[in-house]
């Protein structure tokens, strides 16, 4: 058993942690603030392969394996939990399904157009007011055949890159009937008529990462644009959703990692009562439980990654990997502000900013109670 990354994988590693270091992290308070999104890092993060991810080399892409993938998605996150999330939007929900399930023509019309950094990104639409963790009940959201096109109609919320994407897979009923082939997913220009993107919505944390509502009123697109199999929607999204559950989960480790870091470095500069603060059994342990979560939860997650890039099953560990991960940004993020004390709570220092965006975590790509779930069914079943 070898925990050791390959030369490869370090190599990438310290590409993206120096981009990372120069173009993401010094502009996270910014994006923050301003609810505005980094386009920076969009035009110099293609060229590093931060785009292509999930996509083919023949399509313009890196095609980087699941651990390079999660290595990266860490570092972006220790960076800005806003670009790390449209990041992985783009790459996990925007592309990935194009490069898995989608036509020659999909691939190659869109994926070397977004993977350059020269444009938009993509995105994946699946919440509605009545389907969240419900997928397969609760989307409302048609498409019907009319001639060579699809007409759809319908609406979507929380779709995170929107506003910014050149398209939206959109996942849709193809059967009125219902059921668990009654889904199917389709990709819809973002310029097409009928398709209104509302405007972002105000969250608590991850302001710089836009999630909006979308309606689609006779949206009419080509049948060629169904992406994977009609019928196969649900099968497909929770494929996806199995995958994007390594990158929340890692860009939660990244969340922890910075403000683990801060208060590292706070606790040694700190001083109280005649010596620093790090001095303080109290905060000693505080620390030590840290660095221990943020440990195990890398490890899982790189076992889950591991998992996914040998073709062995790895839903159950995905669930894991992310419940643990996002629940211990949250604790980690907590204890970070309570050893800064009243300069946690500013926005003079950045871990409340963390705080706020690792709230997200344990809701967005399944809650902490779906992942609780998944893990029950697996364990339960298991002889």
């Amino acid at each position: 058993m070898n925990f050791d990354l390959s030369e490869e994988q370090k190599a990438w590693k310290r590409s993206v942690h120096d981009f990372v270091g120069k173009v993401v992290k010094p502009m996270a308070r910014e994006v923050d603030e301003n609810e505005s999104f980094n386009w920076e890092a969009v035009r110099k993060g293609g060229p590093v392969g931060l785009l292509g991810m999930s996509i083919p080399e023949e399509y313009g892409g890196s095609n980087v394996d699941s651990i390079s993938s999660a290595i990266a998605m860490e570092e972006l996150g220790w960076g800005c939990g806003s670009t790390a999330l449209a990041f992985t939007a783009h790459n996990g929900l925007g592309t990935a399904p194009i490069a898995l399930y989608g036509s020659e023509e999909l691939k190659s019309r869109w994926l070397p157009l977004v993977a350059e950094g020269k444009n938009k990104l993509g995105a994946l639409a699946l919440t509605e007011p009545g389907a969240g963790s419900d997928i397969q009940g609760g989307v409302i959201t048609k498409a019907e055949k009319q001639g060579d096109e699809w007409v759809i109609n319908g609406a979507k919320m929380w779709c995170t890159n929107a506003g910014i994407a050149e398209y939206i897979i959109t996942l849709v009923r193809t059967d009125p009937k219902g059921g668990s082939k009654s889904l199917s997913m389709i990709l819809v220009p973002t310029d097409a008529k009928g398709l209104k993107v509302g405007p972002a919505e105000k969250k608590m944390g991850l302001r710089g990462s836009p999630a909006h509502g979308i309606t689609y009123d006779n949206v009419r697109v080509p049948l060629g644009n169904l992406v994977g199999t009609e019928g196969r929607g649900l099968q497909q999204t929770l494929a996806t959703l199995d995958a994007g559950r390594i990158s929340i989960g890692a860009i939660s480790v990244g969340l922890a990692q910075a403000a683990f870091e801060a208060a590292v470095d706070y606790a040694r500069e700190r001083k109280a009562f005649g010596q620093s603060i790090a001095e303080f059994q109290a905060i000693q342990f505080k620390l030590s439980n840290m660095a221990t979560e943020i440990e195990l939860a890398r490890t899982l997650l790189h076992k889950t990654a591991w998992l996914k890039d040998q073709g062995r099953p790895y839903n159950k560990e995905a669930a894991m990997a992310k419940l643990y991960a996002t629940e211990m940004a949250e604790r980690v993020c907590y204890d970070s502000i309570q050893i800064h004390g009243g300069n946690g709570y500013s926005r003079e220092y950045n871990v409340e900013r963390m705080y706020r965006d690792a709230r997200l975590m344990t809701i967005g790509e399944g809650t902490s109670e779906i992942q609780r779930l998944v893990i029950a069914r697996h364990v339960l079943a298991s002889e």
